[in-house]
This record gives C-alpha cells, sequence and structure tokens, in this order.
C-alpha cells in the first residue's frame, strides 16, 4: 500500500483557518473598539451639550430670580405707599372729626356742669367733672345719648363734692365715640 501522509495538508488547512480566525477576531475587536470609542465620543458630547444647556437655563435661572426678588422688593414698596396713603387718608378724612367730637361735646353739656379731664382711648371717651347736681349729669347723659357722634353714655361714678356747693358732685363716666349715626341719615333721606 502506498503511504500517503495528509497530515501536512491538514496542518497548513488549520493554519490557515487559525489565521482566518485570528483576523477575524482582530477586526472584530477593531469594529467593537471602533463602536466603544464612537459610543463613548456620542455620550461625552450629549454630556457636554447637556451640561451647557443646563448652564444657560442656571444664568436664566439667576436672571428670573434677580427679577423675582425686585418683583417683590416692588410689590413690598408699593404696599407700604398704599399703606402711606391710606393712613394720610384716613388722617385727612379724621382731622375734622375731632372738632365735631368737641362741638358736640360743648353742645351736650348743660349748664351748671364742668368738665375737669377728657381721655379718649381708642373709641371710648372718658370724662370726669363737677355738675351743680345730679340731675345736671343725667341731662348730660341723655345729651350725650341723643348725640349724633356719642354713644352708650355709661355712668362710672358719682360722690358728693361739697367744695362746689350742697348738691355738687364730682363724676366719672365713659362714652363710646362714632361717627354720625345711620339711623338719622336714612331718616332725612326718606324725608
Amino acid at each position: 500500500m502506498a503511504k500517503i501522509n495528509l497530515l501536512p495538508w491538514r496542518q497548513e488547512y488549520r493554519a490557515q483557518k487559525q489565521k482566518e480566525f485570528q483576523q477575524i477576531i482582530v477586526i472584530v475587536i477593531l469594529v467593537v473598539v471602533g463602536a466603544v470609542f464612537g459610543w463613548v465620543k456620542t455620550v461625552d458630547k450629549q454630556i457636554l451639550d447637556q451640561k451647557s444647556r443646563n448652564q444657560v437655563l442656571t444664568t436664566r435661572i439667576k436672571k428670573l430670580d434677580i427679577q423675582v426678588r425686585e418683583i417683590k422688593e416692588l410689590k413690598k414698596r408699593r404696599q407700604e405707599l398704599i399703606d402711606r396713603m391710606r393712613v394720610i387718608q384716613e388722617l385727612q378724612g379724621n382731622r375734622p372729626l375731632a372738632v365735631r367730637y368737641f362741638d358736640e361735646l360743648v353742645q351736650a353739656t348743660p349748664e351748671g356742669l364742668w368738665l375737669n379731664s377728657i381721655e379718649r382711648k381708642g373709641n371710648k371717651l372718658s370724662l370726669s367733672g363737677v355738675a351743680e347736681s345730679n340731675n345736671r349729669v343725667s341731662s348730660f347723659m341723655r345729651n350725650l345719648d341723643q348725640s349724633d357722634w356719642y354713644e352708650y353714655p355709661a355712668l362710672a361714678g358719682v360722690t358728693a363734692s361739697p367744695r362746689f356747693g350742697e348738691q355738687a358732685s364730682a363724676f366719672q363716666l365713659t362714652v363710646n365715640v362714632t361717627g354720625r349715626k345711620q339711623d338719622d341719615d336714612q331718616d332725612a333721606v326718606k324725608k
């Protein structure tokens, strides 16, 4: 039988396949490295783009924060001005009322009654004085109750005051200060 040696042919075939396999692996590795490199570059570019967008947003937010602070400051100043204007209007509107209150108090005071002190706390007016008799105090309280500018007179105390006369009385009373009473205005409109 003839001797045929197939081993070198197989070895050559294997060596060729091994070489092709190594070439394919190198090509695959190069393609994978290229793809990974491209992917990393794409992600880095997206990150840089997002950072630049974030930076733009941050600067715009800072500008808006400054504008918001300015708006808040302007609103605060506006409210302060409105409050000042309201106080000034109230003072201007209430300025003639003090004269009205005193005028009405003088008209309500009967003869034989003297006021020693007048003190106002809020809408309460505290009066103290001396009257020739208790009837004068009663008359004073009725006059205050009928007044357009006072209401609810309340007697706090009456004491005898002999140094002003036999029937003289020192008194203290409180009365509420109001604006012009609504009932009288409505009656005047109806007539």
